[in-house]
């Protein structure tokens, strides 16, 4: 009998302590939200400046790595052109603008979700072939006769920053082309259409010993500000958000700053 009541004290006991591990404590601690360092999947579209091209291209590699199963495709052309496209419907996750006037347009037709970040910026510099056969040496050289001079169109955030060079100095540029997009511009001076062009200073790094870079100093307070932001119509939020949080953390402004980009 002593032995039958030792055996039913036992298992109280057991039953009392599985009681206990399973106490309200122990049941919030199990049940903890995801971490938000937690991987995203999915295809996403950035539609991105033209200046971006470089940048962005190895930064989606990068997502794309930290992020086995997502995508990232991107459209890359003046900031106007984008911004055009992305309010008459275009399919597009992500905006990212190479100034704020453009990004403006998108908010204030309603196609932005949140409030668009600055990401970084960057100013313009004069470009021309090896050798500099016409010896440019100034803004000011940029309008003699003569001169094949290639600019952006002024709806495009490069040429916009090229008019209000000209205004400042009260230089007018006779150019004989006014491009799309800063690296239309560059190409044509690279291939050897044009003696000179004014372009980003990130763009001419880019370029190498493809061109030669005349220093524009009238340049230094015409400042374009680039924004990002994820778009209202985006099918993956979630991965356009985390997309943005790469371009905007330390492993993108690092991307950024070494390709020649300024802080914002």
């Amino acid at each position: 009998m002593k032995r039958i009541l030792g055996i039913v004290a036992a298992g109280a006991l057991s039953l009392a302590l599985v009681t206990g591990c399973s106490s309200p404590d122990s049941s919030t601690t199990s049940t903890a939200p995801a971490s938000t360092a937690e991987s995203v999947t999915g295809n996403i579209t950035v539609f991105a400046a033209a200046s971006l091209k470089g940048t962005f291209t190895e930064l989606g590699k990068e997502f794309e790595s930290e992020n086995p199963g997502s995508t990232v495709t991107f459209s890359f052309a003046g900031s106007s052109d984008l911004v055009a496209q992305i309010i008459a419907g275009a399919p597009a996750d992500v905006f990212a603008s190479a100034d704020a006037a453009n990004m403006k347009k998108a908010t204030d037709a309603g196609v932005v979700e949140g409030t668009p970040s600055d990401f970084a910026s960057n100013t313009l510099t004069i470009v021309v072939p090896p050798g500099n056969p016409k010896g440019i040496t100034s803004f000011a050289d940029l309008a003699q006769e003569g001169t094949q001079l290639v600019i952006c169109a002024p709806q495009v955030p490069c040429g916009a920053a090229t008019t209000k060079v000209e205004d400042a100095t009260g230089q007018a540029l006779r150019p004989v082309s006014e491009e799309s997009s800063v690296t239309d511009v560059l190409n044509k001076v690279t291939s050897g259409q044009a003696d000179a062009g004014i372009v980003y200073v990130t763009d001419a790094k880019s370029a190498g010993d493809k061109v030669e870079t005349i220093a524009l100093p009238e340049a230094a307070t015409v400042v374009n500000l680039y924004q990002v932001a994820v778009l209202k119509d985006s099918k993956n939020a979630s991965t356009a958000t985390k997309f943005v949080e790469l371009v905007k953390g330390s492993k993108g402004l690092t991307v950024l700053s070494d390709a020649g980009f300024a802080a914002p």
